[in-house]
């Protein structure tokens, strides 16, 4: 490896690098993003307990089916070749002549939302069956249950879940150069068939990989300690007052929240 060779293909190739690792952050961020309201959607749906109604039941059991088939597909598929489906597919099956950058985020965004589903659901069997019941008890729907009691917990103990799949996106986004996306890996291989220097141009790609999840991983273990909140905090004085007149009328209900 030379140092010289590495230093001259990034000050002549620095703007291809950049572009690359633009498109390549793009498609990740779209598509975790995307990929995750589909999981959300997906895992709620697959949770729903078993109505009462004969007709309602058959009906959450054939969209129950239909969600499991997506979802073991799409992570039973190498991406590289869905990508190489859903891109020559649609061109033959449709006549669609669809976007590259388009059809990479919705690729990406399918992929990542049947991983999701499954993170997701197993989010929300991991919280304690009392809430739900408790929750129930009061009269509050299945939707209502889950967006104001479950999911916020569920989210936040999946969060490094999500995290890790934001971190594979960026990494898998390579395969899409089967559909010259022109994204990073892509910019690459122009790069170094121009200067036929493989080795220097992909240490540099590689070096530049690091870094996007690298920070990509800071960030979101920053975010982490924000929401787990300090280790050490102080209850205010109103705050003990009412635990003082709690513990003292021994009646949790003695005080006006």
């Amino acid at each position: 490896m030379s140092l010289d060779w590495i230093v001259k293909i990034i000050s002549n190739n620095w703007s291809m690098f950049l572009r690359g690792a633009g498109i390549t952050l793009l498609i990740s961020m779209v598509g975790t993003i995307i990929g995750f309201f589909i999981g959300i959607i997906v895992g709620v749906i697959r949770t729903i307990p078993s109505p009462e109604g004969k007709a309602k039941r058959i009906f959450v059991k054939i969209l129950n089916a239909i969600l499991f088939v997506y979802i073991e597909l799409f992570r039973g598929t190498p991406m590289i070749v869905q990508a190489m489906v859903i891109y020559y597919g649609s061109a033959l099956a449709f006549g669609m002549n669809m976007n590259r950058l388009y059809a990479a985020i919705l690729i990406v965004s399918i992929n990542t939302g049947a991983y999701m589903a499954e993170i997701i659901r197993g989010g929300i069997l991991s919280i304690d069956k009392g809430q739900f019941e408790a929750a129930h008890a009061i009269g509050m729907t299945h939707f209502q249950t889950m967006m104001n009691i479950i999911l916020p917990q569920a989210i936040r103990n999946i969060l490094p879940s999500i995290g890790n799949e934001f971190v594979i996106n960026i990494k898998d986004t390579s395969v899409l150069n089967v559909i010259s996306v022109t994204e990073l890996y892509f910019q690459t291989k122009s790069v170094s068939g121009n200067n036929f220097r493989y080795f220097e141009s992909f240490f540099v790609a590689c070096v530049l990989y690091f870094i996007m999840t690298f920070t990509v991983t800071r960030i979101l273990r920053y975010i982490e300690k924000r929401l787990d909140g300090a280790e050490n905090y102080v209850i205010s004085d109103i705050e003990i007052e009412k635990q003082s007149v709690i513990l003292a009328s021994g009646n949790r209900d003695a005080v006006s929240y």
